[in-house]
């Protein structure tokens, strides 16, 4: 099913001054000040298009499709060809829409379905081609904080609130107030895979419905302290499941549209009576939410019970508009010159959290941008930015162990949660800096890239020339690139002055003779 609506503005306090023009291009007038996102949900694919101008978020556009991914697992965790087939399809049509829009303007994200498919790298490679953008994977906690991005600004609120969304394989729970999530989970466990578990005939009992309902309260049972009832005033409901309990439950006769316990055992009932989940019609119950629906029901039944709530209230906010206030703000922040970011954020608290040697990080940094900017000029603002946090987090392993560190360091950026990053994000940075020093043969298959190549080789300097941990006051080495050879200009007096770092020196020139994709040469002067 497609849906695609032309909305009028929904209100949001916002304090930021609205979103620059960024589509400057003759052919791309149309898409000034317009942001995109992309959602690859379990359940559904959805597309909204918004701008944000004045304070106030303005949506012009929203595309949904029922791809049903989450569905299309097979027994060893693959996606299947014809669910494969079904998202290259629906993004396909996404990209129509999306003609001529800059891709700084929009960003995609795929959810559980794809943190846990085991061939998610061809989906994504062959989604990102049909979409004609890059799909970013993100973690559980990423998209929770996402998730209160978009709620917290579309609907704004002093008190503590508890915000709920059920996914198709996946459940976020944030605890927040104001614009500021305080603790975002996220839980396996979803609508799709509930109903899968118990209700893949299509029947529905109630001891089916109370062993879906014991199986959700186990997964949550954990975080029930983190999440206990005098933390919170209010308890908001996002996404597709309260929002499609809410709409039958309000075109039934039953309440206001508010979530309650009771409103929950009516409808439990009404499937129970039902002779088979596709003979049954109740107000407001579309045909695809049919067969998902009763694991959504446990769901809720089991998060209201373990959390000691007696009403969710529905919200209009969801993961798309968090995407698009995120994106919002990177793109401020690329914009202003002393912009800080929540990437910039969580480098800052990763640098804390392992007792970073901050000023060594800072003299590597550094270093590395300058050589970088020698080696790839014209490189993109991305890489940019990703060897700069490498750089600043390039150590974080030397908490573990000072041998190996650099194996430690990117294991913890390739695992640890990281808000405001990507997984996709957290692979690249750990590529790098598991690059910084020993063999190349370990990162050969980034060298590969000439962008990514170039980043490993200014890291892998500026960590040599920076290994003294010492100040390097004006020392700028000069690098000048011939093709496929970077070559590394030294005066002779300073190479006379630092003999080890002179060995450590034609030993990296000897570990780039041995990859295939660049050469690095030393020429004193």
């Amino acid at each position: 099913m497609t849906i695609l609506a032309a909305c009028a503005p929904v209100p949001c306090a916002l304090n930021s001054a609205h979103l620059p023009d960024l589509a400057t291009d003759s052919q791309g007038l149309h898409w000034r000040g317009v942001l995109a996102a992309v959602d690859l949900g379990s359940n559904s694919f959805r597309l909204e298009l918004a701008q944000i101008r004045e304070g106030r978020y303005q949506r012009i556009a929203y595309l949904k499709e029922m791809v049903r991914l989450g569905g299309g697992l097979d027994a060893r965790g693959r996606l299947t060809p014809l669910a494969t087939q079904r998202g290259l399809a629906c993004l396909a049509r996404f990209r129509q829409r999306l003609g001529g829009l800059p891709a700084m303007q929009l960003r995609a994200v795929a959810t559980q379905t794809l943190r846990e498919a085991g061939n998610r790298d061809e989906f994504l490679a062959r989604a990102a081609e049909a979409l004609g953008y890059p799909i970013e994977v993100i973690s559980g906690r990423e998209e929770a904080r996402l998730i209160y991005a978009g709620v917290s600004r579309i609907e704004p609120a002093a008190h503590p609130r508890l915000v709920i969304d059920i996914g198709g394989r996946s459940t976020e729970i944030i605890l927040g107030r104001n614009l500021k999530p305080q603790l975002a989970e996220s839980f396996q466990i979803g609508s799709v895979s509930l109903s899968e578990r118990y209700f893949a005939d299509g029947r529905c009992t109630e001891h089916r419905f109370r062993q879906a309902q014991i199986n959700a309260e186990a997964v949550l049972e954990e975080s029930v302290q983190a999440f206990r009832q005098e933390r919170w005033d209010e308890a908001l409901g996002s996404s597709g499941t309260a929002s499609a309990v809410s709409q039958i439950l309000l075109q039934s006769g039953r309440g206001d549209g508010a979530i309650t316990q009771d409103g929950l055992r009516w409808l439990r009932k009404q499937w129970v009576a039902a002779d088979a989940l596709q003979s049954l019609e109740l107000p407001g119950l579309l045909a695809e939410r049919r067969a998902v629906l009763p694991g959504g029901l446990a769901i809720l039944g089991a998060v209201m019970n373990e959390f000691g709530i007696d009403e969710i209230r529905p919200t209009r906010a969801a993961l798309r508009q968090g995407v698009i206030f995120d994106l919002h703000q990177r793109i401020q922040v690329r914009r202003e010159k002393d912009g800080h970011s929540w990437q910039d954020e969580t480098v800052g608290d990763l640098q804390r959290r392992f007792q970073c040697d901050r000023a060594h990080a800072s003299r590597v940094q550094q270093l590395a941008q300058h050589l970088f900017g020698q080696i790839a000029p014209d490189a993109s603002a991305v890489l940019q930015q990703e060897l700069v946090w490498a750089a600043r987090l390039h150590e974080i392993g030397m908490s573990i162990s000072h041998h190996d560190h650099h194996r430690h360091s990117a294991y913890l950026l390739a695992h640890i949660d990281a808000p405001g990053f990507s997984q996709s994000q957290q692979r690249r940075l750990a590529d790098l800096v598991l690059g910084q020093r020993g063999g190349l043969r370990k990162v050969e298959a980034v060298l590969g890239d000439a962008g990514r190549a170039a980043q490993i080789l200014a890291l892998r300097l500026a960590v040599l020339f920076c290994h003294a941990r010492n100040e390097l006051g004006a020392f700028r080495p000069g690098l000048v690139c011939q093709q496929d050879t970077v070559v590394l200009r030294l005066d002779r007096a300073w190479a006379a002055e630092y003999p080890r770092s002179m060995h450590l020196l034609r030993e990296e020139v000897a570990n780039w003779s041995r990859a295939s994709h660049l050469t690095l040469e030393l020429q004193e002067r």
